[in-house]
């Protein structure tokens, strides 16, 4: 059947469940977003990385490489194992020896043992400094200055007017929250790592009509694997022999087996089910769509959000100021007479003023949030997206491909002379020389029928042959007139079903209608983001008739149809300007738009790679439940970012003239900002969890 026989929409997407292999590898490295580290390296998966996280090692706004890293850390991600319980946790050492000589310490000098009170708290002083001092150092050599600067200048400050156990209280507090948050941010990874886990260590492959096993990263394409019952795929494929069912929850969180057969496309991860498979490699070992999941996800690393951006914009003015602000208070002193208590009130003032509380605030919260999502199947690709994400108050959606299911089927027999398995027997013995989507579904409609003969094609409008010793023609009703089903021709059409017309010994034998059914979930979802207060629109290059048919069946109402790419691009960037807008596609002909959008979403399990690589956030599967979910998801992130910014201005608001008159001392200074520190990253971690699952009214059977 032509192109132009139903004037049906046609994604010009190639759909494969394993297109995330194609996306264009972007590097993982994270930037610091404030320095010359914003140009992405070039850096693959398995390269270690100098920015390992988006916060500084010492808390900076400004990141760096560390010259001395914490005991235990790892300096590649990718190979660092997940994290042990805090107990058994190496990279808390440093600190734990601070805390434990810091109490001690306390307690020798309230027993008037003064000098081994001294020692123990210079051990203390020594051991949490250790965590910071040496890259705060570096970063100053380059230039750079940050939170880690003011706690160093404070602790030497301290130590100069001979307090060196409140010095030692700052080192020891700001080292604990530093490596609370590397916990922090670990444990946000543990999904990513948990992903890649999926991908076993080896596989069985056939060479040479032999059998042998080998690691997985030495698969290659077109290499033939053997997958057992029970065993994982560890790459992305086609299966050439055999016949099974696949689990596939843990990389799509489709909770249905999935039926495969020869020519059907699997992802890495995927669990076979039962008998063996041949599959054929159609990506490397370590090149499939799991790893590209991982790699998109870990782009979050690379960016901060526009509130952590912002956070960093108030931290870098912040640190100079208020070194100045010291320095004029310590001046002060001088010119007052009493230069001894207003430089340990200026060295005060530099403790209450550090955002170190703020430098960490908000890439916590976006770093727990992003690799929650990506443990139900949400790819967020960066803060700046999660951050927008948060704000959507319209969702634009594709219409075939992503709204309904993408793969036309037949759902109306029409005539008065044949049965219908009849019917389409003629249709499918001339359907079966076709590529057209709308012949796969008329084949499928019935598989038994046996191949025409004589078939040509009439550009754009049918096809014609013999089907046993029968004349038949088979095209859309521009060029067979319907005519006793010229009423149910019209009916169908008026319900969104593309209407084929089918011609037996010259006169009209019937009608097949075909439709790209809505996915089950779609008028639920559609419920679910009107509950929330998010208008939906509905973008579609099919005709007008056959969108609105649709829509109204999803419950959208806003239907813009008719739509060429630019068009929908244009679309949504009218809707942009009203508020912030998301658009959700899965086609070729939807990267435009989903570059447009304020975020673009892109349906990862069946979409093409140009949409995936064009998006902000990518659905590893195809549930559109997803949508409300991850905005959900995003919202709440938003507000735990807004209670942590407005907490960590507040302690330095509340801090400074408590510091400044002299309220309160080093060590209450110092107490008070690093428990709020600490507060401040637990809140953040609370992200992290899943918002409780809307609700909304059952699709309407009947519509």
């Amino acid at each position: 059947m032509s192109d132009e026989c139903c004037g049906a929409e046609r994604s010009a997407s190639a759909k494969s469940p394993v297109s995330l292999t194609r996306v264009p590898r972007q590097s993982a490295a994270p930037s610091c977003g404030c320095c010359d580290h914003d140009e992405p390296s070039a850096a693959g998966l398995d390269e270690s990385r100098e920015c390992a996280r988006p916060v500084a090692d010492d808390g900076d706004a400004c990141c760096g490489p560390n010259p001395a890293p914490l005991f235990g850390a790892s300096k590649d991600d990718d190979e660092e194992a997940v994290r042990p319980p805090w107990w058994r946790d190496l990279a808390l050492l440093p600190s734990a020896i601070s805390g434990a000589a810091l109490v001690a310490g306390y307690g020798l000098q309230w027993s008037g043992l003064g000098t081994a009170a001294t020692v123990l708290h210079w051990v203390a002083l020594l051991s949490g400094a250790y965590t910071f001092v040496p890259g705060t150092l570096l970063r100053l050599i380059h230039g750079r200055i940050g939170v880690g600067l003011l706690m160093t200048i404070a602790a030497v400050g301290a130590v100069i007017l001979g307090h060196v156990g409140e010095a030692a209280a700052l080192a020891f507090l700001f080292s604990l929250s530093e490596a609370l948050e590397d916990r922090a941010m670990d444990r946000a990874k543990e999904g990513l790592r948990a992903l890649l886990s999926l991908i076993p260590d080896t596989a069985r492959v056939e060479r040479n009509g032999a059998e042998e096993t080998i690691p997985v990263a030495r698969i290659r394409e077109l290499d033939l694997l053997v997958v057992g019952a029970g065993d994982r795929v560890a790459t992305d494929g086609v299966v050439a022999q055999g016949r099974s069912s696949l689990d596939t929850s843990a990389v799509t969180g489709e909770s249905i087996p999935v039926s495969v057969e020869p020519g059907d496309q699997v992802l890495a991860g995927s669990v076979n089910g039962s008998g063996t498979l041949l599959i054929e490699a159609t990506a490397d070992g370590r090149d499939n769509s799991l790893t590209q999941i991982v790699a998109l996800v870990e782009q979050a690393h690379a960016k901060k959000g526009e509130r952590a951006r912002l956070a960093d914009r108030i931290a870098r003015p912040l640190v100079p100021a208020v070194l100045i602000i010291a320095a004029l208070i310590a001046v002060f002193g001088f010119i007052v007479g009493d230069p001894g208590l207003w430089i340990e009130r200026a060295l005060v003032v530099l403790v209450a003023a550090s955002p170190c509380a703020m430098a960490i605030a908000v890439p916590v919260t976006v770093i727990s949030a992003i690799g929650s999502a990506s443990k139900y199947g949400v790819v967020i690709k960066s803060g700046q997206a999660f951050e927008q994400l948060g704000t959507i108050s319209t969702v634009a959606l594709d219409k075939t491909g992503t709204l309904t299911r993408g793969e036309p089927q037949v759902v109306e027999v029409a005539s008065n002379q044949y049965p219908e398995q009849e019917l389409l027997a003629f249709a499918a013995a001339l359907e079966t020389s076709s590529s057209h989507p709308l012949a796969a579904a008329i084949t499928a409609a019935s598989p038994e029928a046996p191949a025409g003969r004589d078939i040509e094609e009439d550009a754009g409008h049918g096809l014609s042959g013999t089907a046993g010793i029968t004349k038949v023609r088979v095209g859309n009703t521009r060029w067979l007139d319907p005519g006793e089903y010229g009423e149910a021709a019209e009916r169908m059409a008026a319900q969104g079903i593309t209407v084929v017309a089918v011609e037996t010994d010259g006169a009209i034998a019937g009608l097949i209608g075909v439709r790209d059914e809505l996915r089950p979930e779609s008028a639920q979802t559609i419920a679910m983001l009107d509950a929330m207060g998010i208008a939906t629109v509905m973008l579609t290059g099919d005709n007008p008739r056959t969108a609105h048919a649709l829509a109204a069946q999803a419950g959208i109402s806003d239907v813009k149809a008719g739509q060429l790419p630019r068009d929908k691009a244009e679309a949504v960037a009218s809707l942009a300007s009203k508020g912030p807008t998301a658009m959700v596609g899965d086609g070729i002909n939807d990267t435009p738009a989903l570059a447009t959008a304020t975020v673009g979403i892109a349906m990862g399990a069946k979409g093409s790679a140009a949409a995936i690589e064009s998006a902000d956030v990518a659905f590893t599967g195809d549930d559109l439940r997803l949508i409300p979910a991850a905005l959900a998801h995003a919202r709440r992130g938003r507000r735990i970012m807004t209670v942590n910014i407005g907490l960590a201005l507040a302690i330095i608001v509340t801090l400074f003239p408590l510091a400044l008159f002299g309220v309160l001392g080093l060590a209450g200074v110092v107490l008070v900002h690093e428990v709020a520190e600490v507060l401040v990253i637990l809140n953040g971690i609370r992200a992290a969890q899943r918002p409780a699952a809307q609700t909304a009214p059952e699709p309407d059977k009947t519509a």
